[in-house]
């Protein structure tokens, strides 16, 4: 009697992260379950002729396995997730009578469906979550990697002692630079509502040491990934003004370094300035509403003060920023330690860790309020209800 197919298997993982391989290898596993056809559920896959950047299967893996969603339309034409859903479940009802599994393998476009979805239903900010967790499942690999270097004596106990408060530190540092705040006192006055008067409050604007982010890291990053993008897709035709390039602005380079630090502090401004904190609508915000600073004028002259003070912030901000993205290669290249640690990926780690602690402790606030809400509400109804009738 041959084993019933399973009904249906999902393998889903970034561009360029191996899935095919690991598709071909799971087909081939459930040959004892009647075998198993792969469904693409990547967006990029569809459209004929667009086969770089988008890790499509070659031939050879193409004719291992049967395919489907793969070259199916040009890329003039549009093809909706309605169209996808419907043709994968025809597809999926076609595979299952033929009496295989449908092994149905998706891409980033699936990964931001889902995250948009964890965001929706879920807590805090669902891509910044998955990535975060793919971070985090490779620690075990790498601190694994690195142990067995100390056990076979390439690396002495003392540096891996040494790393190991240098991991500590660093955390540290980004969760205090992370919540380090510079509060900018923010007067209103007394105002007229018809015969009341009411008296003016304060509050406080906070700017952050690190408005940014991350996305200056990985915007400096991106760019120094560029010569070798451009060199991958020459093949053998890598003419001397590339190689030299890519000689010089190699991982650990002093060149490489500079350019990679430059990067951050122009990203940290730019992005800054034109995205996290326009200097130009905070003030006009604060005149609207009749607020201002004590001792600056309301308009022109509370924009200047706020770019100053945002100026200097963001030069130490700036300054921890670039300290945290250039440990990871200084540690490669002058200490020769095959830990990967720093950069972007404790930035993401600590600061996607606290956003969501902070959404869970505000919903859980929440819950606490709406169980108030409803108590008060009974005792209310009890009360009322207890109430004699008045009398005529």
């Amino acid at each position: 009697m041959q084993p019933r197919p399973i009904d249906a298997m999902a393998l889903v993982g970034p561009t360029a992260s191996g899935k095919t391989a690991a598709a071909l290898a799971l087909a081939q596993a459930l040959e004892a379950h009647g075998g198993a056809e792969i469904i693409s559920m990547d967006s990029a896959l569809v459209y004929r002729g667009m086969d770089i950047g988008t890790a499509k299967p070659t031939r050879e893996e193409l004719a291992q396995v049967p395919h489907h969603l793969i070259d199916i339309i040009d890329p003039l034409q549009s093809y909706s997730a309605a169209d996808f859903v419907r043709d994968a479940t025809q597809l999926m009802a076609d595979i299952r009578i033929r009496g295989k599994t449908p092994l149905i393998v998706g891409g980033t476009m699936f990964l931001m469906w889902l995250g948009e979805q964890i965001t929706a239903r879920g807590i805090g900010n669902g891509t910044s979550l998955i990535i975060f967790v793919g971070i985090v499942a490779e620690i075990p690999k790498a601190l694994a990697n690195f142990l067995s270097q100390g056990r076979s004596g390439a690396i002495s106990p003392a540096v891996i002692i040494g790393v190991i408060v240098m991991i500590i530190v660093v955390i540290a540092l980004v969760v205090f630079m992370e919540r380090a705040l510079r509060k900018i006192h923010i007067q209103y006055p007394r105002r007229q509502v018809g015969m009341k008067v009411y008296d003016g409050g304060s509050s406080h604007l906070p700017v952050k040491v690190n408005p940014a982010g991350v996305i200056p890291a990985i915007f400096a990053s991106s760019l120094l990934l560029l010569p070798t993008t451009i060199a991958t897709f020459s093949g053998q035709g890598t003419g001397p003004i590339l190689s030299t390039i890519l000689a010089y602005f190699g991982p650990g380079r002093p060149l490489y370094l500079a350019f990679f630090t430059g990067m951050i502090v122009f990203f940290t401004y730019f992005y800054t300035y034109n995205v996290s904190f326009k200097v130009d609508e905070v003030a006009e915000n604060l005149k609207n509403q009749n607020g201002f600073i004590p001792g600056i004028r309301p308009g022109k002259k509370t924009e200047e003060f706020l770019e100053y003070v945002v100026t200097r912030i963001m030069v130490l901000g700036s300054a921890y920023l670039a300290l945290i993205c250039l440990l990871p290669e200084i540690l490669r290249s002058q200490l020769a330690i095959p830990f990967y640690f720093g950069g972007t990926s404790v930035l993401i780690v600590v600061s996607v860790t606290m956003d969501t602690i902070n959404q869970v402790q505000s919903h859980l606030l929440a819950h606490q309020y709406e169980g108030l809400i409803e108590k008060s509400q009974l005792r209310g109804r009890k009360r009322s209800g207890s109430k004699a009738p008045a009398r005529r």
